[in-house]
């Protein structure tokens, strides 16, 4: 069968027809992007979207969304968009939608990808063990947390909000960096950090720190100036970006006790290349009495393009299954 999978972000949403065989995605058709702020609902972008297609939509979708999954009312957290799941399926004309959050998106995605689609980043190269618990990581608009629990040959993911916990400092660096945020932000997460936009907040405050001049002021333009190494400041941010983290990943793997990482995301493929000589690994095991443990998980990055419409998918082939 054919269902349509969407990804909505933050930033874009994401449309491709995604076919179903045997309980597995075996095929992704070509894929839609459209940006969220061009759109007044997601309703309008849905309708864009099948406007643009040469035949009829099926009628079963699979969505992942940046926001907690509710029966209720249901607004992205770095979005206007707001969805109503009781309303919806009717709303679109289908007869069948799973909803999932982007990043336990991710966590049903991993029994979709092959090996390759995995790029080792710190610890042990070692495959994901096929028992256990795997966390599940990455920034982009916000910053995502899943965890997914392996077991007698079962999945079970599980959908955090993890990337809103406390952000703890660990140099007098970030101590600045902190008390620098708590001037514009009630309370300081870690998703003020370890973001897209996170990288700008980094930026300014060590301009503050440094009274430096900020010529940056969109964290587009800073992304593409710092992956450049176009000058001082913007590398330094984005190396501390890597430290924090670093730290963050591994605060996460700690308390939800993995034994195995895994960073999705567009950013961390971009930063890629530099997370082995970042700092970022060491960041990751430097837990005190734990360090030995934290150093022995290993660190893996999804490579694959379209990670979260596989997972949209897969929650659908999940849901569906007797």
């Amino acid at each position: 069968m054919k269902i349509v999978a969407i990804d909505l972000g933050g930033t874009h949403a994401r449309f491709a027809i995604a076919k179903i065989s045997n309980g597995k995605v075996a095929e992704l058709g070509e894929m839609i992007t459209l940006e969220t702020a061009q759109h007044a609902t997601f309703k309008a972008a849905w309708d864009h979207y099948a406007a643009t297609m040469a035949d009829r939509l099926p009628r079963a979708a699979a969505i992942a969304v940046a926001c907690p999954v509710t029966s209720q009312t249901m607004k992205l957290t770095n979005s206007s968009w707001i969805i109503q799941p009781g309303s919806l399926a009717h709303d679109l004309g289908l007869d069948t939608v799973t909803l999932v959050n982007d990043f336990g998106a991710v966590g049903h995605a991993l029994a979709h990808l092959k090996p390759d689609d995995m790029h080792h980043i710190a610890g042990p190269e070692l495959p994901l063990p096929a028992e256990g618990l795997i966390s599940v990581i990455g920034p982009g608009t916000g910053l995502g947390v899943a965890q997914v629990l392996r077991r007698s040959g079962c999945a079970h993911v599980i959908e955090t909000e993890g990337g809103h916990s406390d952000f703890a400092p660990l140099d007098a660096i970030e101590d600045a960096i902190l008390a620098h945020l708590r001037a514009r932000y009630r309370r300081v997460s870690v998703e003020r950090i370890v973001s897209g936009p996170g990288l700008l907040n980094i930026y300014e405050a060590l301009a503050a720190i440094e009274n430096a001049p900020a010529t940056f002021h969109d964290d587009k333009m800073l992304w593409a100036a710092a992956l450049e190494s176009r000058d001082a400041l913007s590398a330094a941010a984005l190396g501390r970006f890597c430290l924090v983290f670093g730290a963050v990943a591994g605060d996460i793997a700690l308390t939800q006790g993995a034994a195995a990482v895994v960073i999705a995301g567009g950013i961390g493929q971009r930063i890629a290349p530099l997370l082995p000589a970042s700092g970022f690994a060491s960041r990751f095991a430097a837990k005190g009495r734990f360090e030995q443990l934290m150093a022995a998980l290993p660190v893996k990055l999804i490579t694959h393009p379209h990670v979260g419409l596989i997972g949209a998918a897969a929650a659908f082939v999940k849901e569906q299954q007797p």
